[in-house]
């Protein structure tokens, strides 16, 4: 990059010279440019800190590698659902039912293996179409209805809990044929790394291309930036909310089902808490809960922010019922951290307006 400098000489003649000098930014300058530019920066520089510094200085066993890939494979199942809630809230919604379409896909398609004979590499297709039917459920009543989506998945939550609970009969689903190497290949590890993790990686990156760089994504951030405008401009705010909601149930499903070839259980009781740590990892991330813009790698590192937390309550013998209470402080603070940020921006921007 080069910047540069005019000097002003006088000649012999007393008639004013200008000269120009050009100077090249070091590339040291260059990288620090580019670090700073990264919008996900501070909140991977806390991810580091609370690793090292909150719990490893402490607890060296933390820092081991059995431990840290535990943690990560933890994060996989809530980062794939708050990927799609980056879509919602940068839309300026909120979607509290992913919990129960999470249980709902875990029970549901154990129940079709153990009882049924579906054949167990048909889950993943199936799991992911229960949780999009049930998202585009959520969609289909809102926009009909023309209800806030957060009032109908307060609703949704229940009902998908409570259906969970229905079809599974209030107990854990036997009889699932755990010798099938579905559950060895989608429940184990690719080259060390757990296959859930894979997932999360590859969803992730098509994903912030969807956001970033389609017409979708770009309809997405327009409805959460101003409504009223975006209506004017002949967006289709109804079908762009179906189609997030119809994503953020897939996604749901997705996680479903590697989390039951993982744990090679269906529980009624499992994901108790989802919907908290997936808001949470999408909001510590960095998407703003006003709408407008958002980041599916902010809300990988949220998730794994998350998970580091869980962990270290663990490694500091915390009761485990303390888990809900953390991470709903944790959501508060970047919340009001995010409220502080952006009130300094819009300040500077006016004086620099001015």
């Amino acid at each position: 990059m080069l910047m540069q400098q005019h000097v002003s000489t006088t000649a012999e003649s007393g008639a004013p010279l200008t000269t120009t000098t050009t100077t090249t930014a070091t590339p040291r300058r260059k990288i620090a440019r580019r670090l700073l530019g990264f919008d996900e920066l501070g909140v991977l520089l806390a991810l580091v800190g609370l690793v090292v510094v909150g719990i490893g200085a402490f607890h060296h066993a933390f820092l081991s590698g059995d431990v840290l890939l535990s943690t990560v494979r933890q994060a996989a199942f809530v980062a794939l659902v708050s990927y799609g809630m980056v879509f919602l809230l940068a839309m300026g919604e909120l979607d509290l039912s992913v919990g129960g379409t999470y249980a709902v896909t875990i029970l549901g398609t154990a129940l079709l293996i153990a009882d049924h004979g579906l054949n167990p590499w048909l889950a993943i297709p199936v799991g992911i179409a229960i949780g999009m039917g049930l998202g585009c459920l959520n969609g289909l009543i809102a926009n009909v209805f023309r209800v806030p989506v957060i009032i109908v998945t307060l609703g949704t939550l229940s009902a998908y809990r409570g259906f969970a609970t229905v079809i599974s009969g209030g107990s854990g689903v036997a009889g699932l044929p755990l010798d099938n190497s579905f559950f060895q290949r989608f429940g184990g590890d690719v080259l060390g790394v757990p296959v859930a993790v894979w997932a999360v990686i590859v969803v992730g990156l098509g994903l912030t291309v969807l956001l970033r760089s389609t017409r979708f994504g770009a309809a997405v951030r327009a409805v959460g930036s101003n409504h009223q405008a975006a209506r004017f401009s002949g967006i289709p705010i109804a079908r762009t909310r179906l189609l997030a909601l119809t994503l953020v149930g897939g996604l749901a499903g997705l996680a479903g089902v590697l989390s039951l070839a993982y744990f090679q259980s269906a529980d009624p009781t499992v994901g108790g808490g989802f919907e908290l740590q997936v808001i949470a990892a999408a909001v510590i991330g960095g998407t703003a809960v006003t709408g407008g813009s958002g980041t599916v790698p902010g809300a990988l590192i949220g998730a794994l922010i998350v998970a580091v937390i869980n962990s270290g309550l663990v490694f500091f013998s915390i009761p485990g019922n303390w888990s809900s209470f953390v991470t709903g402080v944790v959501i508060v603070v970047a919340v009001v951290l995010d409220g502080i940020v952006r009130r300094r921006k819009a300040a500077l921007a006016a004086r620099h307006n001015t």
